[in-house]
C-alpha cells in the first residue's frame, strides 16, 4: 500500500499574540492497525485528553477569543467562518480539520454561516 497524505489548517499565535492560518499536511503511512484486516494507512498519534460533539446553531457568533485549550476541530455539517487577527477570513465545512492552538493572544473570531445547523467533533489534545 503507497503512503499517502492529507491537509489541514493549524490556527496558531504568534510571539506577539497575533493569530494566523497555516496549511499543513501530514503523511499518512500503512500500517498494521487493526489485524487481521489488511493494513491502512495512519499519520503518527496525537495525545488526547477528551472528545466530544460540538453542535452550534446557525447564525451563532463567537467574537474574538483565544481557543480554551488545543483543540482538533472537525466539521461533520455547517459552515463556519473564522478570521484570525493578522485579517485573513476562511471558510471551513464538512470534512474540513482545524487545529485550535491560539490559545493566547487575540484569537479569532467564529461564526456559523450556513442555514443550519453545525455539528462538529472536538478533540482537546494534550499540551
Amino acid at each position: 500500500m503507497k503512503a499517502v497524505n492529507t491537509k489541514y489548517v493549524r490556527l496558531y499565535s504568534d510571539a506577539g499574540g497575533e493569530s494566523h492560518f497555516e496549511d499543513l499536511e501530514v503523511e499518512l503511512s500503512a500500517v498494521e492497525f487493526a489485524p487481521p484486516a489488511p493494513p491502512l494507512n495512519l499519520s503518527t498519534f496525537m495525545l488526547a485528553s477528551q472528545a466530544a460533539f460540538f453542535g452550534a446553531p446557525a447564525g451563532w457568533r463567537g467574537d474574538w477569543h483565544p481557543s480554551p485549550a488545543r483543540n482538533l476541530f472537525v466539521i461533520l455539517s455547517g459552515e463556519w467562518e473564522v478570521e484570525v487577527s493578522d485579517g485573513t477570513v476562511r471558510r471551513f465545512g464538512p470534512n474540513h480539520v482545524l487545529l485550535l492552538e491560539d490559545t493566547t493572544g487575540k484569537g479569532h473570531a467564529s461564526r456559523v454561516v450556513s442555514d443550519t445547523a453545525s455539528i462538529a467533533v472536538v478533540v482537546q489534545l494534550q499540551e
